[in-house]
């Protein structure tokens, strides 16, 4: 979608987030940047999505996807047209969230069904510390065993039933921080679902990466269907607030874990895997209608709410705080410095290839390019064949498996499933649906050269055991 017309839609802006600018020195707890009176810190509201990508809401272009609670938040806040998960999966996305720290620092924690070390701080225990009262709602940090490292609860913060019993648990005066965390819009679907509420299939956008058949179009109606009901359960929450009138200081995100669960979406590193719906709104301090295009990575949110809350985010904190971003009244390109954005993986499945080993991979992007740098080509990225474990199942996994070898399918199951060179280079101006692989072509080996020495230039900052040696995600625990 042209930026004029996300401009045009979401009402005009901008806001971001960039890169860390190199790894600091280990921290023990969060500062008072400032006393603020405890009416002026706002309420938090995160609501994560489980598996829901870009750019399927209806500020984002998508014809059929109904999201009018997604959409009021971008109208009446700041739409992120350029941010990105952390890592294309649960665990290691919802750590890095957590903690602030790209998920290869993490240990266990950038490992699927992984296990995060107690000592790594989280922002709403850090909340709690300063006074919030913080709660949870179905899917926090994980897939994966918190309470083998010693974690006395999730670490996004205790359960609650649901928003309404945690909204009465507020004691007056304090400020909160809710962690709404979706089951939506997860595998499996349920069928005729999306029939049912309406939704027809004549206005499906079908990536040109996926075959455009019926079975495939169905496939993302169901997808849509559970888009449409996480986006509603946001907007019952807001409503309660909203009557209680607590709206104007709460400070509401809206984004997603990872990309959708579809071939060549979740677990990759093109933008199917890895860029997110984005949006928040606060406002108390935040001047609407306005769309951003600074790249933001989600690990940015931890000193993010930190900051809003009065606190110095962490100094092990390899993201940035976004803040400043945020409440400036700009639009468009705000930060120069955020300019690129690094995502990566490592173990997503642990039965998808012998000995339970993953895909190592990590990438930039930029507006102009996507590289990719794959440590073990030898491997299969979606698991060895015939399950291909590390993309979820579903009719249109079962499509191109079942057509692989019909003309018009099989160049489109060896993108998503077959073996990939060390090296990938995307032109995103020429090919924004990066389907043409020109790391081997002459003209693009000087941009190759530049964008792979800032990708190791970052990985050696932040102490990416990939870079630095001893890697061990293929050797921890899988508690799946």
């Amino acid at each position: 979608m042209h930026r004029r017309d996300l401009l045009k839609a979401a009402g005009a802006a901008a806001v971001g987030v960039t890169l860390g600018s190199g790894v600091r020195a280990h921290g023990q707890g969060p500062t008072v940047l400032k006393a603020p009176r405890p009416d002026d810190r706002p309420n938090i509201l995160f609501c994560i999505a489980d598996d829901w990508g870009w750019p399927h809401t209806g500020v984002l272009g998508d014809k059929v996807v109904r999201s009018p609670t997604f959409d009021r938040i971008a109208r009446e806040g700041v739409l992120f047209p350029q941010a990105c998960c952390a890592s294309p999966s649960c665990t290691p996305s919802r750590g890095s969230i957590l903690t602030g720290q790209m998920f290869w620092r993490l240990e266990g924690g950038g490992n699927l069904y992984g296990a995060l070390p107690k000592k790594f701080q989280v922002f709403p225990d850090l909340l709690e510390a300063a006074g919030y009262h913080v709660g949870l709602m179905k899917k926090g940090w994980g897939p994966g065993d918190a309470k083998v490292t010693g974690w006395p609860r999730n670490p996004a913060g205790p359960n609650y039933k649901n928003f309404e019993a945690f909204h009465a648990s507020v004691p007056d005066g304090n400020p909160f921080s809710f962690w709404f965390g979706s089951y939506d819009p997860h595998r499996g679907y349920e069928k005729g679902a999306a029939a049912a509420a309406g939704l027809k299939p004549d206005n499906v956008y079908v990536p040109p990466w996926l075959p455009d058949v019926p079975e495939v179009r169905q496939d993302i109606l169901d997808y849509y269907f559970e888009c449409e009901r996480c986006d509603r359960e946001l907007g019952e929450m807001i409503a309660l607030l909203e009557k209680a009138g607590k709206l104007e200081n709460t400070l509401i995100v809206m984004t997603g874990d990872n990309g959708w669960p579809f071939p060549r979406g979740k677990t990759n590193l093109y933008d199917g895997g890895v860029r997110q719906p984005f949006a928040a709104r606060w406002p108390a301090r935040v001047k609407g209608g306005r769309v951003v295009d600074d790249f933001l990575s989600l690990s940015d949110l931890a000193p993010t709410f930190l900051e809003a809350a009065g606190l110095k985010p962490l100094a092990e904190m390899t993201a940035r705080s976004f803040l400043g971003v945020l409440t400036s009244d700009k639009t468009g390109r705000v930060d120069p410095a955020r300019d690129r954005v690094v995502v990566g993986r490592e173990r997503h499945v642990g039965r998808g290839r012998p000995g339970n080993v993953g895909y190592p991979m990590r990438a930039m992007r930029t507006s102009d390019y996507l590289y990719i740098r794959n440590f073990m080509p030898d491997r299969w990225p979606a698991g060895d064949p015939p399950g291909l474990a590390d993309c979820d199942n579903g009719p249109t996994k079962k499509y191109m498996i079942d057509h692989r070898d019909d003309p018009k399918v099989a160049p489109l199951y060896e993108l998503s499933f077959g073996k990939r060179p060390g090296e990938e280079l995307y032109d995103c101006r020429k090919d924004p649906h990066q389907m043409k692989n020109v790391a081997g072509d002459a003209a693009y080996a000087d941009a190759k050269k530049k964008i792979a020495a800032d990708l190791e230039k970052y990985l050696t900052e932040t102490k990416d055991p990939r870079i630095l040696g001893g890697a061990k995600f293929d050797e921890y625990p899988y508690t799946g």
